[in-house]
């Protein structure tokens, strides 16, 4: 199956799940990431803020935007500019409808980077939505711990993949 294929099967399947479903698959996985010895360690972490369809971010970025270093992503152009969380930072719609944190560019570096995906495989493969915007930025950053996170149904045997992806050091489901 191409990439294409599985971008479609995957957006069929969550459509079989009701959105409080995904919430609750949403909330047990954010609780692994909360007790993962990466995320306990890390003082600095990246992360996202969630599309409607994607493990929910939100209220995890709330509750510890105040005890850890929260850099989230924005897209600038072609690529994905880091922004620190601070007490005053804002949040406007971005381009692709995403909550983006409005406020200076984040130049630090990271203990770990928590990436959201359309699906993953058993090696640490990812399929992204097609842009290409995290294996960019990834590629930069090889020397962090990349944790992937999905439901349940992203999981697949195999994703087709090409030189410029970037894969994951581990995937989080339930």
């Amino acid at each position: 199956m191409d990439k294409k294929e599985l971008r479609k099967q995957i957006k069929a399947l969550k459509k079989q799940h009701t959105t409080e479903q995904l919430e609750i698959q949403s909330k047990a996985i954010m609780a692994k990431i909360e007790s993962h010895p990466d995320f306990i360690k890390a003082e600095k972490v990246m992360l996202y803020y969630s599309l409607p369809d994607e493990v929910q971010t939100a209220d995890f970025i709330a509750k510890w935007r105040n005890h850890k270093q929260i850099i989230l992503p924005t897209v600038v152009g072609d690529d994905i500019v880091p922004v620190k969380l601070d007490d005053n930072t804002t949040f406007a719609k971005g381009d692709f409808d995403i909550q983006e944190p409005q406020s200076e560019q984040y130049t630090g570096d990271y203990d770990l980077i928590i990436v959201p995906g359309v699906a993953f495989d058993k090696n640490g493969n990812r399929l992204g939505r097609g842009r290409g915007y995290y294996d960019r930025f990834l590629c930069n950053h090889t020397n962090v711990k990349k944790i992937g996170i999905c439901f349940d149904f992203q999981l697949v045997a195999e994703i087709p993949t090409e030189p410029t992806d970037i894969k994951m050091d581990e995937i989080i489901s339930l």
